[in-house]
């Protein structure tokens, strides 16, 4: 039985499980005078059946699958031949991939010999056997557990208390997955960072003012500076983060004040999903659009009035970025400014204030931290765009503040330095994590500029 099969049958174990627990409490409540008697729900007891059968059976299946792979390999490995055993570990690895290629029914890259062969029969047999007692033992697992639980129910057990327990369980293990998965991901850019701090100092990533991350590998290779100051990297971030911003900020909070406190019901529901689609296209669209449509008309307008424009230009770049980023902006302030009390417009309605002046004095302070947050989240979102960059700002990291010149991000080197066939030991592909460590930092700072910025001015309605 494969996996995917052994899974819907335990799936419908698990249904059967829910199905006999929920029956039983039925029965043993009947003879003592109806459901009123059970401590919880007749519902409570067959999830507590159904409990019981899925998870023993499915933390069995997990461990099982997670380290089956690696068991049979070894398995395999100590039935080959001597030669083929005694053979320098990369050249063994490329044999154990040529076998599971061959098991997988994959291409193999070398000669198969007959000792190839007869391993890769052997390794199918084992996996084979693998999965029968895994079978075996899930469905026995789960048959024994329903019937286990289905004997102790009784109209004195509290179902409810130990399903909601267990649900609370599985709840705080989710929440710890997440923050052991961030704190891995830290852990390892950190590491890798401070790999690349060994090799070229830290001031000099920090302070330098020219980014050509090429090494040489010989001595008379030309063009490979090794210049990793990453300045004119950030800089060229911030330029085309800030144009975004300032098309996005002011563009989306004022189609959310005109959503929320101007526009009629029928316009507001036309309106709002249409300008929330603009979240919904992909980048890649939004790239196009600018290297076809706004590059070319940044070009030829600044050409009209003498100006020398790039073909590439932070402006283009911002100028789209910021279009696409507006409904963040709108969506996030049009619920905030919804989330305002309207008894704090009646207040001020009341004591003489027009429209204007309740927007402006009562509603958008109200709503400040809500607001602020959005912009920040906004912020985070253009720091870590690519593709616009990528199709509309270039490659090249110049130290410039003007936007008509050719620019690059943070998020944009790291995916050059990472396409391709890389080894993690040279400096250029090292300075990519340097570079990811930098912008979970600036992220974390803003991140926190927010939460201050709430707390400050945070105020409780009732």
């Amino acid at each position: 039985m494969s996996p995917t099969q052994l899974l819907l049958t335990l799936l419908m174990l698990t249904a059967g499980g829910y199905y006999l627990g929920r029956r039983k409490a039925f029965a043993v409540s009947s003879a003592k005078g109806g459901s009123r008697v059970l401590h919880s729900r007749p519902s409570y007891y067959g999830s507590l059946a159904a409990l019981w059968c899925a998870l023993p059976a499915l933390i069995i299946f997990s461990f099982w699958l997670a380290f089956e792979s690696s068991v049979i390999t070894d398995i395999m490995i100590a039935g080959l031949p001597e030669e083929i055993r005694t053979l320098p570990k990369d050249r063994l690895n490329l044999i154990v991939n040529d076998i599971r290629n061959l098991v997988d029914g994959n291409i193999v890259g070398g000669e198969i010999s007959p000792a190839i062969q007869a391993a890769a029969e052997h390794y199918e047999n084992l996996k084979m056997t693998s999965h029968a007692a895994l079978s075996v033992l899930v469905v026995t697992l789960a048959i024994v557990a329903i019937l286990w639980i289905r004997h102790f129910i009784s109209p004195a057990l509290r179902a409810r208390n130990h399903v909601e327990n267990v649900i609370k369980v599985l709840l705080i293990a989710c929440s710890t997955l997440a923050i052991f998965t961030t704190v891995g991901i830290v852990l390892s850019v950190l590491y890798e960072a401070i790999r690349f701090f060994q090799v070229i100092p830290v001031s000099e990533f920090l302070l330098g003012l020219e980014w050509s991350p090429q090494m040489a590998i010989r001595s008379d290779q030309v063009g490979s500076s090794g210049a990793f100051g990453a300045i004119p990297v950030f800089l060229g971030t911030m330029l085309i983060s800030a144009i975004a911003m300032c098309v996005a900020v002011p563009i989306g909070l004022m189609s959310a004040i005109y959503l929320s406190e101007y526009a009629n019901k029928r316009f507001r529901n036309i309106a709002k999903p249409l300008l929330e689609i603009l979240a919904g296209i992909p980048t890649v669209v939004y790239g196009f659009f600018a290297a076809l449509v706004v590059a070319p008309a940044i070009r030829n307008t600044g050409a009209s009035f003498g100006l020398d424009v790039s073909s590439e230009s932070a402006l283009a770049a911002g100028l789209v970025m910021g279009i696409m980023i507006i409904p963040f902006v709108s969506s996030l302030s049009d619920d905030v400014i919804n989330a305002v009390p309207q008894s704090l417009r009646d207040g001020a309605y009341g004591l003489g204030s027009t429209q204007s002046e309740t927007i402006t004095r009562v509603v958008l302070p109200a709503a400040l931290p809500g607001i602020v947050g959005g912009v920040l989240l906004a912020v985070s979102r253009a720091i870590g765009e690519t593709m616009i960059v990528v199709m509309a700002a270039g490659l090249s990291a110049n130290l410039t503040v003007n936007p008509l010149k050719t620019v690059t991000t943070v998020t944009v080197q790291i995916v050059t330095l990472l396409v391709g066939d890389q080894e993690f030991d040279s400096p250029k592909t090292l300075a990519a994590f340097a570079l990811g460590l930098m912008l979970f930092v600036v992220t974390l700072i803003l991140n926190v500029i927010a939460l201050a910025v709430v707390r400050k001015y945070r105020e409780q309605y009732e």
